[in-house]
């Protein structure tokens, strides 16, 4: 009699666990997120968007200002083509197409690359201003303009007015903020000037930045009328 009795019960046991284990698969089903795969893959592949930020207010006395009593000196770029006057002291960065050379919140950088053609300003406007805009933060276009070689650029302390021996250059005027300080999270906002010159196939972007309000219109003035391609 018992044998039976036993037969029964297991059989009831492996009923049980069937029923449990069938309803652990269905629940584990159910709990995978809805649209988990698409024609674009999984919504864990796709890149983060990139966070709205807003323009940060402008110092009421920024600490940019260049002292008058920098001394330029010039910097030759064998790979790049070109010679420039830079602030003596300050740090440089180099890459394999880019030389930058900053001091506080104060910036000079040239890019340069391959062109098939000279910078005009419905280029920059098509092709840099969309690409600078996703690159920096808050970015604000200000004016683009031909200075052929010579023109006036609007600043925030002064007019610029520049006469380019380098020839002709494309000018992209914008406002960004800057990135975070790694201890304090401050940010300023950057006003920025890009010089686009051309030569021969190759495009170097002269890049001066400093925070909104700074008298660098002398500083930016010599810098950006130093450059000479070599």
């Amino acid at each position: 009699m018992r044998r039976p009795r036993l037969t029964l019960l297991a059989t009831i046991l492996i009923m049980a666990v069937g029923a449990a284990c069938s309803s652990a698969s269905t629940t584990g089903s159910l709990a995978q997120p809805t649209g988990s795969t698409t024609a674009h893959g999984s919504p864990s592949n796709r890149p983060s968007a990139v966070p709205v930020e807003s323009p940060v207010a402008p110092e009421s006395n920024p600490p940019g200002d260049i002292p008058d009593t920098t001394v330029f000196v010039p910097y030759r770029s064998a790979k790049g083509g070109y010679v420039i006057r830079v602030p003596e002291g300050w740090s440089r960065r180099s890459t394999a197409s880019n030389v930058a050379f900053t001091d506080k919140l104060n910036s000079v950088s040239v890019t340069w690359v391959a062109a098939s053609s000279m910078p005009t300003a419905s280029s920059a406007r098509s092709s840099d201003v969309p690409e600078l805009r996703r690159t920096q933060r808050a970015f604000r276009l200000g004016r683009i303009l031909s200075c052929a070689p010579s023109c006036t650029i609007p600043y925030s302390t002064a007019p610029i007015s520049v006469i380019l021996p380098s020839g002709p250059a494309i000018v992209i005027t914008y406002t960004a903020n800057s990135p975070p300080n790694p201890v304090t999270g401050k940010q300023y906002r950057l006003e920025v000037l890009r010089f686009e010159f051309y030569r021969s196939g190759r495009e170097a972007a002269l890049t001066l930045s400093g925070p909104v309000g700074s008298d660098n219109v002398d500083p930016w003035r010599l810098v950006s009328q130093s450059f000479a391609w070599t």
